[in-house]
């Protein structure tokens, strides 16, 4: 059996590097984290307890052949303290997103994606959404 803590890290490929920085820095606004002096270019991000890494992967092709939203294709997602305020930002920076409030998950859910199309959920648990 393993011993599970949490996870760590979720890798992602991204084909400009610059793009990337922009959205998950500059309009999401995850703290950049100093990175290994690896040979190849990227970018690490604190998300809470856990880190995002971006690779820069220039023929890199994710599983979506769309740049239409679709919750059910792979993402990652990240808990937020406020689900009314995380959809006033995002619709404000002017993002594609769905909003799935009332999510079968329990979770109320809002996607989005970054230009290289990889997936990224905020949510809610739906009883704190209902509070608010």
């Amino acid at each position: 059996m393993i011993n599970v803590e949490s996870i760590h890290h979720v890798s992602l490929s991204v084909t400009d590097l610059q793009k990337a920085k922009h959205f998950y820095g500059t309009l999401l606004g995850f703290k950049e984290l100093k990175r290994p002096p690896f040979d190849f270019p990227g970018a690490w991000y604190q998300i809470g307890d856990q880190q995002l890494h971006l690779i820069v992967h220039h023929n890199a092709k994710t599983l979506r052949n769309s740049h239409k939203i679709n919750s059910r294709e792979g993402h990652f997602a990240v808990r937020v303290k406020d689900y009314m305020e995380t959809l006033r930002y995002l619709k404000e920076i002017g993002l594609d997103i769905q909003e799935k409030p009332n999510s079968t998950s329990g979770f109320a859910q809002i996607f989005c994606m970054d230009p290289d199309c990889n997936l990224i959920e905020f949510n809610v648990d739906q009883e704190t959404l209902k509070e608010s």
